[in-house]
């Protein structure tokens, strides 16, 4: 529809009829909403004409960038051929059956099926329905026990968001649902001992998921899942020796090892999948935003062969699906979009040249006052503002719990056309795969500058 309203009239329709996700909706109407009218590349402009640099790839899934032709193509054939038509009732369409083959072919060896749905969170609804269907079927129903992590997000249905581990999550809608507990991240700020190296942390880390198996006894334990970075989390990047003791840990007690693709799926790490970067393999694998690069609403399981044998000779019906469960239209902007990724070399790309690039930009930023750590992985990244750098021995200090320094260098990134989200004190980005080294130059500029205007601001309010 033309945007023929000026940014007050759509503030106030907003606020009139609108709840947004994640938001205190009274706060917002009070504020007013950021109004997003146009994008193109990596851009984004609001309804004032102002062009922002979007360094969050959307909501982490825009991976091919803004403006794609070929995707757009792609959903109006499949629009004007087949618009909708369901999964149900023993019926197929020729995009879902394309797409099943297409992640099949891109993905680690030993998953050759895809279960679809219209999100991450519908997906992990599915891995706990899966999971716990396969123990039943091997005539274990007792496993129905989940592991999960603290501060690890899963989605936000009832079962994603208790298999997240979001403190303000579960203290709304009586969350964890019973049969999920979770066990501590993998964040050495928090939990590293006094010397201890990154490589013994990542392995004394792994042990607490033995401990917890152990506690909850082996045979009630159906699965342990994670993302291979905790996104939504801070980009928590876990130390090299965590995920292949995971990986031991869950092969030694029998239990399924969930990787959450959501965020790290589809090139984000240099790799198609993230469990491929980070060294594990695992039994199930959920996916979304990356796999259209959001340009339609499309998630999934795969499926590896030691649970699909099982469902599929032994299951019969599988009680579980939904409406939009391999979308025509959805399948078809997918298939286009992997396409796109495969011939712009993107995962090569990532791995081999931006990736690499980013890691030396972000290394460099700790050289700023205000920053204790810069760290990445593929185009993932995270800067944690610290009141005070570490010194010798010293550890680095943290600001306070009403000092809400990543809230600050937020704002000033809103004003300065830049997107980085906030997450505690870490500042984090995920930008489009499609991003070049002289784009990432830009927007280490920006960071730059939003991390000066903060450091002069806290200085101001006696916090540093």
């Amino acid at each position: 529809m033309p945007h023929t309203r000026t940014t007050a009239e759509w503030q106030a329709a907003d606020a009139a009829h609108f709840l947004h996700p994640f938001t205190d909706f009274k706060a917002l109407a009070a504020k007013g909403s950021r109004i997003i009218t146009k994008a193109e590349g990596i851009y984004l402009w609001d309804s004032d004409g102002h062009k922002i640099f979007d360094a969050m790839s959307g909501l982490w899934c825009v991976n091919v960038g803004y403006g794609q032709r070929s995707l757009i193509d792609a959903a109006t054939r499949q629009l004007e051929t087949l618009p909708f038509y369901n999964a149900f009732f023993q019926t197929a369409t020729p995009p879902a059956i394309a797409l099943a083959e297409k992640i099949a072919s891109l993905s680690p060896p030993g998953f050759e099926h895809v279960f679809f749905t219209g999100s991450g969170s519908e997906g992990n609804d599915t891995i706990v329905r899966m999971v716990r269907r396969y123990w039943d079927l091997l005539g274990q129903p007792e496993r129905q026990v989940i592991i999960s992590r603290q501060n690890a997000y899963h989605g936000s249905t009832m079962a994603g968001a208790s298999l997240g581990g979001m403190v303000d999550m579960h203290s709304q809608g009586g969350l964890p649902i019973p049969g999920i507990v979770h066990i501590d991240q993998p964040y050495m700020v928090e939990h590293a001992q006094p010397g201890e190296s990154r490589d013994d942390f990542g392995r004394r880390a792994a042990s607490w998921l033995e401990a917890k198996i152990t506690e909850m006894g082996a045979d009630k334990v159906a699965a342990f899942i994670g993302e291979p970075i905790q996104g939504a989390g801070g980009v928590i990047i876990p130390p090299d020796t965590y995920w292949p003791e995971i990986q031991r840990i869950c092969d030694q007690h029998g239990i399924l090892l969930v990787s959450d693709e959501v965020i790290c799926g589809f090139g984000r790490l240099g790799e198609w999948f993230g469990s491929q970067r980070l060294g594990f393999k695992p039994d199930l694998m959920t996916f979304a935003k990356g796999i259209t690069s959001g340009y339609i609403p499309l998630g999934g399981v795969l499926v590896g062969e030691r649970v699909a044998r099982v469902l599929i000779d032994q299951g019969g019906d599988f009680n579980h699906g939904y409406t939009y469960s391999g979308h025509p239209v959805a399948c078809a902007v997918a298939l286009a979009n992997l396409q796109l990724i495969e011939e712009q070399g993107l995962v090569q790309r990532v791995r081999d040249d931006t990736g690499p690039y980013l890691a030396r930009q972000f290394l460099a930023l700790q050289d700023h006052p205000l920053v204790g750590e810069a760290e990445t992985c593929g185009l993932m990244g995270a800067i944690r503002l610290v009141r005070r750098k570490a010194q010798g021995a010293q550890a680095a200090e943290a600001f306070g719990s009403d000092q809400p320094a990543g809230m600050l260098c937020r704002a000033h990134c809103f004003g300065n056309g830049l997107i980085m989200r906030a997450v505690g004190n870490r500042m984090i980005v995920a930008p489009p795969l499609v991003m070049t080294t002289v784009q990432i130059d830009e927007m280490m500029a920006l960071i730059r500058r939003c991390l000066d205007l903060t450091w002069t601001e806290v200085q101001a309010l006696g916090w540093v």
